[in-house]
């Protein structure tokens, strides 16, 4: 199995191997080009995102700089998200974030982590899980959503939260780590 099966798969592998990484590079160029767009060029900052996303709705809107490891690859944005700057997206593996989200400054979604093995992380070694959020969330500013969570439609989660186990749908929840009030 080559290492990019094994990081499609959710398994542990080496991240600097030479094919992901030449993969990867790709998707950079297209994120640095959307991040150089002007204010006034809105049509073309959304035919960007349109060939860097691997899902992107009408009327959804990000605001530059953008910040992803794989330039918007590996998301799924619904219609209406609206997302503020530096939004940073450890997209590794599927990120889905459905229709009428709204994601304050500073948010930042992961579905990578490392091994706690040392021997491990010293070979620079990752594994993946994906992040499902659902329609009509609200993330506050500076919200970090971890690997493999889940959180529910029409939840808000409040800025600076650390959300590390999913939350349910039609909540509030705060704090670090994340819990609903």
């Amino acid at each position: 199995m080559t290492q990019k099966e094994r990081m499609e798969k959710g398994l542990v592998y080496y991240c600097g191997d030479e094919e992901i990484m030449g993969d990867q590079v790709l998707c950079l160029e297209k994120q640095y080009d959307y991040n150089l767009t002007r204010p006034l060029e809105g049509e073309k900052r959304f035919k960007l995102l349109e060939s860097m996303f691997a899902e992107i709705g009408e009327g959804t809107y990000i605001e530059p700089p953008l910040h992803a490891n794989w330039g918007g690859k590996h998301c799924h944005f619904g219609k209406r998200v609206y997302a503020n700057f530096n939004l940073t997206l450890v997209d590794d593996m599927d990120i889905y974030v459905g229709d009428d989200c709204m994601l304050g400054p500073n948010v930042v979604i992961a579905t990578a982590g490392h091994p706690i093995d040392p021997e491990l992380r010293k070979r620079c070694t990752q594994y993946n899980a994906e992040v499902h959020i659902g329609n009509n969330v609200w993330l506050g500013a500076g919200v970090i959503v971890m690997p493999g969570v889940t959180i529910g439609d029409n939840s808000v989660i409040g800025a600076g939260s650390i959300v590390t186990k999913d939350i349910p749908s039609n909540v509030v929840a705060v704090g670090n780590p994340c819990r609903v009030l």
